[in-house]
């Protein structure tokens, strides 16, 4: 809808303009035809006569001049008259418009629950709102650059412009409703404070945020914060690991969660594949035999890992077990369980 207003004012402000651009051109050779003025003098008499400032004529006007400059007064103030009006509908109704644009899409995060908070959308933040993309995860991105907003809102990506040090902005975004949130902000302090906001607001969600300085790690947790990344220190990690071990982490790295069609890895709540009422081993669900996936790893209902799960182990009510296959047989067991 917003669209279509747009595209007709549009074609109204270049009619517009084109009126008023034979307007001055006939203004002009008209007297330099009719009365005989230079190109400068016609120039001039087309522009007082125009705008009605009052001016006096170059040299008196004959009659037929006279008669040329009334019809000339009498088109510029019809068609100068619409131009002001449709220039002035113009903005107005861009802002509007804009307006309309945000309450539709505050609409939309209004009636969000379960979905991710970005804060941020630099470097960290665009690639944490690729990833997401990939697994079609519903996300908010926070940032205060309203030409970067723009960019996403043309992305069609959900946005609210805005500062996320501000509860107001968090609380626009459904952070009592959001399941996470990302605090991908450049500087440390931002997200301190960020981190301190979310876990006041909302105790129960999950809180990840970026830290540059090692030194705000504690900080960071003291305030909420879940897990912290830094991204420097897993750069160097990850490219000293290059050196030591350069084809275990080339097949690592092959693992990447990357779209739809290179998903190897995924991690799924044991709720999802049988009634837990019931408890299960990973043996009796044989997930293997059925998809042809390998359960690699088993989280327990109080978060701890076990690498390489023996194949009796319980799988309890609020656990997770992670599988490795190629992307087919992981689409396979997405489909046979309906995990979307």
């Amino acid at each position: 809808m917003a669209n279509s207003i747009v595209k007709v004012f549009r074609t109204k402000l270049n009619v517009a303009v084109t009126l008023l651009t034979i307007l001055l051109f006939s203004g002009i050779v008209g007297f330099k035809l009719i009365s005989g003025f230079s190109w400068i003098d016609s120039i001039y008499m087309t522009v007082i006569t125009i705008t009605t400032v009052g001016f006096g004529e170059v040299q008196p006007l004959d009659n037929q001049s006279k008669l040329f400059t009334i019809g000339l007064i009498l088109s510029s103030a019809v068609i100068v008259g619409y131009a002001l009006k449709v220039i002035t509908e113009y903005i107005i109704s861009k802002n509007d418009i804009n307006e309309l644009k945000q309450k539709k899409m505050q609409k939309i995060i209004d009636n969000l629950s379960g979905h991710i908070i970005i804060c941020g959308y630099g470097r960290n933040g665009k690639q944490a709102a690729k990833k997401l993309l990939a697994y079609n995860r519903t996300f908010i991105v926070i940032d205060k650059n309203e030409q970067l907003i723009q960019k996403i809102k043309n992305d069609n990506i959900n946005c609210i412009l805005g500062n996320a040090n501000e509860d107001d902005i968090l609380i626009s975004a459904g952070l009592k409703r959001a399941s996470c949130l990302i605090s991908a902000l450049p500087n440390d302090s931002e997200n301190v404070f960020v981190v301190l906001s979310a876990r006041q607001i909302n105790p129960d969600i999950r809180i990840i945020s970026r830290a540059s300085d090692e030194t705000t790690y504690s900080k960071l947790k003291l305030a909420g914060a879940n897990n912290v990344i830094l991204p420097d220190r897993i750069g160097g990690n990850h490219m000293a690991s290059l050196v030591v071990v350069p084809d275990l982490l080339e097949f690592v790295d092959n693992l990447s969660i990357v779209g739809n069609q290179n998903i190897n890895i995924e991690e799924i709540a044991v709720e999802k594949l049988y009634d837990t009422s019931k408890t299960r081993t990973i043996i009796e669900l044989d997930l293997r035999k059925k998809t042809g996936c390998n359960v690699i790893g088993y989280k327990d209902e109080k978060g701890i890992y076990h690498i390489n799960p023996d194949g009796n182990q319980k799988l309890t009510t609020g656990s997770k077990i992670i599988v490795l296959g190629r992307p087919e047989q992981i689409q396979k067991l997405n489909t046979m369980y309906n995990i979307a």
